[in-house]
């Protein structure tokens, strides 16, 4: 870690603003907060019951929303994994931290990851003399220059990329431990190795980054759980024990009187696979309608932000990087130009703005959300119906290489959102305060909002041309 802080120069720009500055790895006084994110991987935004009440029920996210701060306009930057994560620990958009495809040994797509000279809320944090550990699904790289260790966390214990990727291994710091995986069995064990080291840690500052890997396929839960007598509800079994996750690690975190000085952040990676929920909104993971890019976010801290608050204005994941900076008075310098927002002020309710957001796919801009509309600039695509007698997912369980149940894992009959149609227009216009569902184009009506949508567009292309 001697070269993270050379790397920390400049003052890093937030919103068009600088962070304030002092040395990063200054001594952490003892009433510096400790944070803890909780990472589903393709959870939808209806998934759990404080955001759609037809859902399965999930009374300790429930209480954690009631305790803290719940979005309800949250998006992140792609509609899939490694983006999507990066960008949550960089506080940067994929087109400037550089990584915009998802990684996988399977389909050899090995020799790409998280850059060198990215700075994580990992390397922050260590640096700032807080304990790190990262539990569960990196998907920033698997080869050993990439791993967790090498970028910021001095723990880690999980799979390195999605829970479907031959071969399914659990790693530990650096080595193999466990091969093949009984994935009945990891949301317990993430869980328990998140207790464990914020125990060993009580008497000072951590971060805990639990990243785990459901409700992604292959669902699997634990027997106390699993209900194998109605396969139809694997998807709700595998949520009822990502809950009862939540909620020991609430309990320990108020057993060991470290809750109020907790920030817990609890959200998702991206929209729903086949078998969850957006909510109501149109599309699914890998699209870039609502339902791929909306999230569930909640916030708690309760020594600082206010309970039981609904925010509507739409935020995005690059600021969580610049809020927790600002919850924890963390100062960096830092070469990395940031894309997010410090989101103390809103939460707390003193702003009411926020600047646009963006969303990407592949290496694209595809959307920018700006109050109530939203403007698509590439067509956003739609459902080709797959015959479903014939469908076979080739990372689905196979009792060997992945294991997990055979039956109750979700297919294409189970499409979480609204199904999209085709178009032939490449640039629609959504108000998404009046038609949540997306399902009427108002480009044509107003061409005045398409053209100031678009000037924005330009602004945020033309920034990745600016240094860093």
């Amino acid at each position: 870690m001697a070269n993270i802080r050379s790397r920390f120069v400049l003052a890093a720009t937030v919103a068009g603003s600088a962070l304030p500055l002092s040395g990063i790895g200054s001594p952490v006084s003892p009433g510096k907060p400790n944070v803890v994110i909780i990472l589903a991987d393709d959870m939808g935004y209806g998934d759990i019951s404080c955001y759609n009440s037809k859902q399965v029920k999930t009374p300790h996210i429930d209480k954690l929303a009631k305790n803290g701060v719940r979005f309800t306009d949250f998006y992140v930057p792609t509609p899939y994994c490694a983006p999507s994560r990066a960008t949550l620990l960089t506080g940067r958009f994929p087109l400037r931290h550089g990584l915009v495809q998802n990684l996988a040994p399977d389909a050899g797509i090995n020799d790409v990851g998280i850059a060198a000279d990215e700075i994580t809320l990992g390397n922050v944090f260590q640096e700032a003399g807080y304990r790190t550990k990262c539990i569960g699904k990196w998907h920033l790289g698997h080869k050993p220059e990439y791993f967790p260790v090498n970028h910021g966390f001095d723990e880690y214990f999980g799979i390195l990329y999605s829970n479907d990727m031959r071969p399914v291994q659990l790693i530990e710091n650096r080595d193999t431990v466990e091969y093949p995986v009984d994935q009945q069995f990891l949301t317990q064990k993430y869980t328990r190795k998140a207790v464990e080291f914020i125990t060993i840690n009580k008497n000072k500052p951590f971060f805990l980054h639990l990243c785990h890997a459901m409700p992604h396929k292959p669902l699997a839960a634990s027997a106390r759980f699993y209900t194998p007598e109605t396969p139809g509800d694997l998807y709700a079994d595998v949520i009822r024990e990502l809950d009862w996750s939540v909620g020991e690690i609430i309990k320990t975190l108020k057993k060991l009187n470290l809750l109020e000085n907790t920030i817990v952040i609890f959200m998702s990676d991206n929209g729903p696979w086949y078998g969850g929920s957006t909510g109501g909104f149109k599309g699914m993971k890998a699209t870039n309608w609502e339902g791929g890019i909306r999230v569930p976010v909640i916030i708690s801290y309760p020594k600082v932000l206010p309970d039981n608050t609904k925010i509507a204005i739409p935020c995005w994941s690059p600021d969580i990087f610049p809020t927790l900076l600002s919850l924890t008075n963390i100062s960096v310098q830092s070469p990395n130009k940031l894309d997010g927002s410090d989101l103390t002020e809103i939460m707390k309710g003193k702003q009411h703005t926020h600047q646009p957001v963006f969303s990407m796919h592949n290496n694209r801009l595809m959307t920018v959300r700006q109050g109530d509309w939203k403007l698509f600039i590439h067509n956003p695509g739609y459902f080709k119906m797959v015959d479903l007698k014939t469908w076979k997912d080739p990372r689905g369980p196979d009792g060997t290489t992945i294991i997990a149940p055979v039956t109750g894992q979700a297919t294409p009959a189970s499409y979480p959102g609204i199904i999209p149609v085709q178009s032939e227009h490449e640039i629609q216009l959504y108000n998404l305060r009046e038609d949540p569902a997306e399902s009427k184009d108002l480009s044509g009506v107003h061409p005045e909002i398409v053209n100031e949508l678009l000037q924005e567009i330009k602004k945020f292309e033309a920034s990745f041309n600016e240094k860093n």
